[in-house]
């Protein structure tokens, strides 16, 4: 139903309309809607392609498997926290966090935003772990197979393609359902075309080609987000300020009060349905971080030093775009009273009403372009994280052992478009089956929750089993779904079906099993079948090509071995005491406030308002303000050397043995080093850079650096380089 058939306040236009989206015409014309997925995304897949060619011809962004699958290992933090920001900024992000602003009132933004950054801040600790432990690793699976063996690894391989398909289908669900809304543009195709934008720079890229294009997704993101802010609080003529919006959220919630909330009010912590929420939100987000490969590749590519600095700044970052977005949009929808509808909500269409009466089609292409940012920011990193996990955790281990990089970057590719098409087939059954948004968000826990702990105890318990591992989760996975489905049963007089299923109480219980008994199974299974393991045979994991930054010997100052050991504890106890803050002594502080008044009201949208203003300038600028030094050398078109860090412990890289244990990789990775430092093929020189791309380039090779002589390079030598073609090219070849 919808809020109302006649507006409260005096918007006439809506006047007998019982909802936002009806079977009219389009805000937008197709063609526009046809031009973003195509022609914008076209763009925005030559613009990163451009980066990445830059950063091959001035930077040290090699051609081999490494680079393609870890980004050479040396991205800073200020990219890490983009990087983060990017990959779990989802369509739902955007979407859902309005809804339940929507439908709770000022709860919502809250535990959506809190709920679901912890994970973020706690899987610090194990992104600085990989670099102690296991710094050569390619995957989280790889870990699995080393200490637990074939079982365990297939087991946990399963959970993490499961994990990729539903995070990909639920952000092609809430980009195809928005493309639809406002332009016309067929959900069916908006499912094939949303992902396919991305094949091109992921593919060329890797890794890398993902880090640099989120930066740029991210941007767009802030920004957009900061223009519908301003215009909700402080500039549009329908509300305009921050005590207008009190006033007829308060007119609102006498008209249409909110089931469970104090008083009805949308503006109170007291909200039964928003906690319930929460819960589920905490829950359920801790398998799509810890079960998703996407986010130990991010802690894999970078420095050490910017593992715990880049996850914990990146957490509390994103926490702004759900709580400053929401709490923007989804209050500024129900402080006009839109006619929109709990279906629409549901598929989420509330930002995208708000910003069609705010600003007009100036809104509605906002909308659209922020909604496609994110969706395609988190595409590109699904899809690596998938290629990689294909290529290190199925093709090498069991099809080919003798696999050599080449082929290995050739099948990443190969799977990167297969997967493509792979995610708009799935996003496509969900939309024939009518599976909303807010139902997959509030389910993924039920099916993957039961991997975390397991997950996360491979890298932090010696003492976890592969038996425990693997019988708590494959134990829980039925049993939680079967405790969902009881208790939707029971409450709805034994009828099953999307709506009943989609209820708080069955997901709730659901999450519930999945998490916790879990990880009681596993504790108890641990001690009866316990592991002595050794931590150190997680170094004899290899690498196809060589790469000093997988080796920690060759890392001094604060990216060194005993660097890392004394930040461990610094990164446990800021991790919880971040995660104590935003779960109880946050809410605890707001409870007493009871029904906001006006004035706590504007304390509460300033924090919003600041927190956003903040994290936007923190992740547009401080890439660029960290490779400034950068900027400065490709503005002059000068080559940059190989990673300094690394690089300065070259000579002394001979005299400890590499990642396998072997003095001959060591040898090897320094010969690499020096090569690049004389101008080798992975790290080119070349004269005359394009100056109006210094800055952007410079965020391309984010890497620690100082200056080498300019070399110039023939054709054939840069194409090569662009296409990451592994063939070696000879002196002859160069000019």
């Amino acid at each position: 139903m919808s809020s109302t058939c006649n507006n409260l306040f005096g918007f006439e236009e809506y006047d007998g309309q019982c909802e936002f989206f009806g079977e009219g015409p389009t805000v937008l014309p197709e063609g526009l809607g046809w031009f973003i997925l195509v022609g914008l995304g076209a763009v925005f897949a030559c613009v990163p392609t451009a980066l990445i060619w830059l950063d091959r011809r001035f930077g040290n962004f090699g051609a081999d498997s490494e680079s393609f699958a870890t980004a050479g290992r040396s991205i800073r933090a200020g990219l890490t926290a983009c990087d983060i920001v990017a990959k779990w900024t989802w369509a739902a992000t955007l979407l859902q966090s309005a809804n339940v602003a929507w439908k709770f009132g000022v709860a919502g933004p809250f535990w959506y935003a809190a709920g679901a950054t912890v994970q973020v801040l706690l899987f610090a600790i194990l992104a600085v772990e990989i670099k102690r432990k296991a710094p050569t690793i390619h995957t989280f699976l790889e870990i699995i197979r080393c200490r637990w063996g074939t079982t365990a690894h297939v087991v946990f391989t399963c959970y993490g393609f499961l994990t990729n398909i539903i995070v990909t289908a639920m952000l092609i669900l809430g980009g195809a359902a928005v493309m639809e809304a406002l332009t016309g543009v067929s959900v069916y195709a908006a499912s094939f075309l949303i992902p396919a934008g991305v094949v091109i720079y992921t593919a060329v890229g890797g890794l890398k080609g993902t880090v640099v294009a989120e930066w740029l997704n991210v941007s767009v993101i802030y920004i957009v987000m900061l223009i519908f802010m301003f215009q909700v609080y402080a500039t549009n003529p329908d509300l305009g300020s921050i005590a207008t919006v009190y006033q007829r959220l308060a007119v609102v919630s006498i008209k249409y009060p909110v089931a469970d909330n104090m008083d009805g009010s949308y503006m109170t912590m007291f909200s039964k349905s928003g906690i319930i929420f929460g819960i589920i939100n905490i829950i359920g987000n801790f398998g799509t971080v810890f079960v998703d490969q996407s986010y130990w590749q991010g802690a894999i590519a970078a420095k050490p030093s910017a593992t715990y600095r880049g996850y914990l700044l990146g957490g509390l970052c994103w926490f702004a775009i759900p709580f400053t977005f929401a709490t923007t949009m989804g209050l500024g929808a129900r402080a006009l009273d839109l006619p929109i509808t709990v279906e629409e909500a549901n598929k989420g269409l509330v930002p995208p009403a708000l910003a069609v009466h705010l600003m007009g089609q100036g809104g509605a292409f906002l909308m659209t372009l922020q909604l496609f940012m994110a969706v395609t920011a988190t595409a590109c990193a699904e899809q690596m994280a998938v290629a990689t996990i294909v290529a290190y955790d199925i093709y090498k281990p069991y099809i080919n052992k003798n696999a050599d990089g080449r082929l290995m970057v050739k099948l990443q590719r190969i799977t990167i478009v297969i997967y493509a098409l792979v995610s708009g087939c799935v996003a496509v059954i969900l939309l024939k089956l009518n599976v909303s948004l807010s139902w997959v968000y509030m389910f993924m826990g039920i099916v993957i929750g039961s991997a975390v702990f397991p997950i996360a105890a491979s890298l932090t318990w010696a003492k976890c089993s592969a038996t425990a591992a693997c019988v708590s989760a494959v134990m829980t996975t039925p049993l939680s779904v079967m405790t969902w489905l009881i208790v939707a049963a029971k409450l709805n007089d034994g009828v099953l079906s999307l709506e009943t299923t989609g209820q708080d109480y069955p997901m709730l219980a659901g999450n519930l099993v999945a998490l916790f008994f879990s990880m009681i199974l596993c504790i108890i299974l641990s001690f009866v079948f316990p592991q002595d393991f050794d931590w150190a045979e997680l170094r004899n994991i290899p690498v196809l090509d060589s790469d000093p930054n997988a080796d920690p010997n060759n890392f001094d100052g604060e990216d060194s071995p005993e660097a890392l050991n004394k930040v461990v504890r610094f990164t446990w106890i800021t991790s919880g005491i971040l995660t104590l803050l935003l779960l109880i002594l946050w809410p605890c502080l707001a409870l007493p406030a009871m029904v906001f008044s006006q004035g706590y009201f504007t304390f509460w949208v300033m924090i919003a308002m600041i927190w956003g203003i903040v994290a936007s300038a923190v992740c547009i600028m401080l890439p660029v303000i960290e490779a400034s030094d950068l900027v400065a050398a490709v503005l002059r078109g000068k080559r940059l050397a190989s990673n300094s860090s690394a690089h300065s412990s070259v000579q002394g890289a001979k005299a400890h043995p590499g990642p396998g244990g072997a003095p001959g990789a060591a040898a090897a990775a320094a010969a690499a080093a020096a090569a690049a430092a004389a101008g080798g093929v992975g790290a080119p020189g070349a004269n005359g850079a394009p100056g109006g791309a210094g800055a952007a380039a410079a965020v391309a090779v984010a890497v620690d650096g100082t200056e080498a002589p300019p070399r110039s390079r023939s054709r054939k030598t840069i194409m090569s380089s662009l296409l990451c073609m592994q063939l070696p090219i000879s002196r002859d070849a160069r000019s």
